[in-house]
């Protein structure tokens, strides 16, 4: 099981559930991918992306600011 990180800092909807989307075909079943987004609607995107994929959203995280830091397993 392998632990990535992917910082969207900075980009807009729906940006970072792209990044996410292209990062995907890498990761195993087991993995964790750690995301980084400011983007208003970033924790409803990433949520609806993981429903949608069967994806679990394991936990989110304040980083101060619009910050956050969510965590979803593949």
């Amino acid at each position: 099981m392998a632990v990535e990180v992917l910082d969207t800092l900075g980009l807009k909807c729906p940006q970072p559930v792209l990044k996410i989307a292209v990062k995907a075909p890498d990761m195993k079943p087991g993995d964790i991918l750690e995301i980084l987004g400011d983007c208003p609607t970033f924790e409803k995107d990433v949520r609806t992306w993981c429903e949608r994929l069967g994806k679990l959203f394991l936990s989110i995280k304040d980083e101060g600011g619009d910050q956050k830091r969510i965590q979803i397993q593949f």
